[in-house]
């Protein structure tokens, strides 16, 4: 919420799991966790095409949500749009932990579940 309006804001250089995805669900369900309730800072990187902002949550213990889905395994880095080479150190580690995502072995990326739909 901003000024009383609801916002959807598009995490910046990761991508979660669809709903009906493996792990899906469980992204969902910690994202909620982490920011329902809470003041959170957004650092808006763009507007994408859809309109919806595109940034950095900030918890307020100035944690980032978008590593912090990273580093639970219940996002990928998403190297198309990012340069954040700091994500893909961050995913590296959660695939060697096989932490999340990262336990089924060949876990399917969200644009490739969404592009065979």
């Amino acid at each position: 919420m901003h000024d009383g309006k609801p916002v959807k804001v598009r995490l910046a250089g990761i991508d979660a799991p669809e709903k009906k995805q493996a792990y899906g669900m469980a992204a969902k369900e910690s994202t909620a966790g982490w920011v329902a309730g809470e003041i959170v800072t957004v650092r808006v990187k763009d507007i994408d095409r859809y309109g919806r902002t595109v940034g950095e949550v900030i918890l307020l213990d100035g944690r980032s949500l978008n590593r912090e889905l990273i580093n639970a395994g219940l996002a990928w880095w998403y190297r198309k749009y990012s340069e954040d080479e700091t994500l893909g150190a961050l995913e590296q580690v959660a695939r060697e932990k096989r932490v999340g995502l990262w336990q089924d072995k060949l876990p399917v990326p969200p644009w490739d579940f969404r592009r065979r739909k």
